[in-house]
């Protein structure tokens, strides 16, 4: 099913890519004239090398009514004006080093070869290409397809192992129709995302954003017009990050013997400032921690007064703030089953069962923002318990739900959660791991989740950190090939995603130690877009 594809080659365009130039110049050759000049069809034999230097200025002048001299003047201009952009240049080191002279990397220009001449004299590395293609030496030029089977012949590369950027979408189609992996280059920063995702193996470099950033890994608020984004220093996301990694080191926790508190030494920003201690950041606490039962059987006893007289467990240890809320009783229900005391709060179960069944997570609950976030708590709390009532209550229902949202648009967040309960209930879910790979950042980690907000002015609160860590468990889950299964005798289903022409049934409808193995195992999921696939066996 899966492929072991895996980049070994990479083949760069030079101008406008690793150069770039202004065609700007003090002559009455205008900007606009210049590139005009330079997409003719004289200028294409010129870069083929079948016309010399001085022939292609005097047919350009005769083309474009301007003299050869002039036009001559403005190109020499033009050259002097080219720099190498290198940080990019450097990146490409990098990627060589890292790789212990695996990568190949190559260039590949349209350019004639006494522009070429002036070229290679420009300051650059040029000791990172293995070798240099010009059109000039080849006689031939991109998008035509002989110069690309001229370079796949003299240098072997195999187009599926090798990765081609270029700024022209023709020229990049072109490499597309021989089997090689195109980027367009359309701004620096994307193609060097782009590059160290597909070269790097994505859970080392998350983990390695953790470590850096260890002790650090701070929630924010959402920038907006009334309230700028700041740093929140709470303990709710620093447990999760603790339960999906765990590593004590990377987190910044204040703990509390009995009851929590969701901001650091229970003082609140932009809320009460003496921030009462709730049921949700506790539940996860005692969960995660995994405290001495006596005192978790104390605090669970304390959380039961705080129930309601429909049996609905309440979020803070305050009855002067009656609020509720399905996904902070399901973390309440997670330290119950854990401890086998369940029962005592089935009235609630009997509630996140019907929030479940009907469908009311989808947009999000009072404290929380995506849909996700339901669901990924009911997957920890049946994670916490082999109780074969509560699991074949919930975990059926779980699954049909996940399976609605593959393939809707999502944060990487949400992708990560939506990967995550997936591989719980057995489905592979691979179209969104197709999504959330491109999201990593350069820095090896994902851009921040929203994952609750302010319950009474809805303000966003996210953590990179959280977001990174359940990325990286979400690329790991997937980065073997075998899918677990229950015997005795399983069944195959593959979820193809929708044509253009069918009509999406989700209710989502309207959103849109490792060694290199690991990254093979998933590394086909860039590979143009092909088998973009969810698997799922059961029994």
């Amino acid at each position: 099913m899966a492929s072991s594809t895996k980049y070994t080659s990479i083949v760069f365009d030079l101008g406008d890519v690793l150069f770039r130039w202004s065609a700007e110049t003090k002559t009455s050759v205008s900007p606009k004239l210049l590139r005009s000049i330079l997409s003719s069809p004289t200028w294409f034999e010129y870069e083929r090398g079948r016309l010399s230097e001085q022939e292609c200025y005097d047919r350009v002048g005769e083309d474009f009514h301007v003299l050869p001299s002039e036009i001559r003047k403005a190109l020499d201009q033009a050259r002097d004006s080219l720099v190498a952009s290198h940080g990019l240049i450097q990146l490409i080191r990098e990627l060589k080093e890292e790789s212990k002279g695996a990568l190949r990397v190559y260039a590949m220009s349209n350019i004639s070869l006494p522009d070429w001449d002036v070229l290679k004299t420009k300051p650059a590395d040029w000791s990172i290409f293995d070798e240099i293609f010009t059109s000039g030496a080849a006689g031939e030029r991109k998008p035509n397809l002989g110069f690309y089977r001229h370079v796949i012949s003299a240098t072997g590369v195999d187009p599926r192992t090798t990765i081609f950027v270029d700024d022209k979408h023709e020229n990049v189609l072109s490499a597309r129709s021989l089997g090689f992996h195109g980027i367009v280059f359309d701004n620096e920063e994307a193609v060097r995302r782009a590059l160290r995702n597909l070269i790097g193996d994505p859970a080392a470099r998350g983990r390695s954003y953790l470590q850096t950033n260890a002790k650090n890994l701070h929630s924010v608020t959402a920038n907006t017009e009334k309230q700028p984004a700041i740093i929140l220093h709470e303990n709710f996301a620093q447990l999760l990050i603790l339960e999906a990694t765990n590593d004590r080191d990377l987190v910044n926790l204040v703990e509390h013997e009995r009851a929590w508190n969701f901001f650091h030494h229970g003082k609140g920003v932009l809320t009460t400032e003496q921030f009462p201690f709730d049921v949700d950041t506790t539940s996860v606490a005692f969960t995660v921690l995994k405290r001495d039962k006596a005192l978790a059987n104390s605090v669970m006893d304390d959380m039961l007064q705080y129930v309601d007289k429909d049996g609905i467990m309440q979020t803070y240890f305050d009855h002067t703030r009656p609020r509720f809320d399905p996904i902070v009783c399901v973390n309440a229900l997670t330290l119950f089953y854990m401890h086998g005391r369940g029962g005592e709060l089935s009235k609630t179960l009997q509630w996140v069962y019907e929030v479940l069944l009907n469908r009311a997570y989808v947009d999000g609950t009072r404290y929380y923002k995506h849909a996700e976030c339901f669901l990924y708590c009911i997957s920890r709390l049946l994670a916490a318990s082999g109780d074969p009532d509560l699991h074949a209550q919930l975990k059926p229902l779980l699954k049909t739900r996940v399976q609605e949202c593959i393939g809707a648009e999502g944060d990487a967040l949400q992708l990560a959660m939506r990967i995550i309960v997936c591989e719980f209930v057995g489905i592979r879910d691979e179209i969104d791991l197709r999504a959330l790979l491109p999201l990593q950042c350069e820095d090896g980690s994902w851009e921040t989740g929203w994952v609750y907000k302010y319950g009474s002015t809805g303000l966003l609160i996210g953590n990179k950190g959280l977001t990174t860590a359940l990325a990286v468990k979400a690329v790991e889950a997937l980065s073997h090939p075998i899918v677990h299964f229950t015997p005795p005798s399983p069944t195959l289903t593959v979820v193809q995603p929708p044509s253009p022409t069918e009509k999406r049934s989700s209710m989502f409808s309207h959103k849109r130690q490792r060694s290199s193995s690991f990254k093979n195992s998933f590394q086909w999921l860039w590979h143009g877009g092909k088998m973009r696939k969810s698997v799922e066996i059961s029994s």
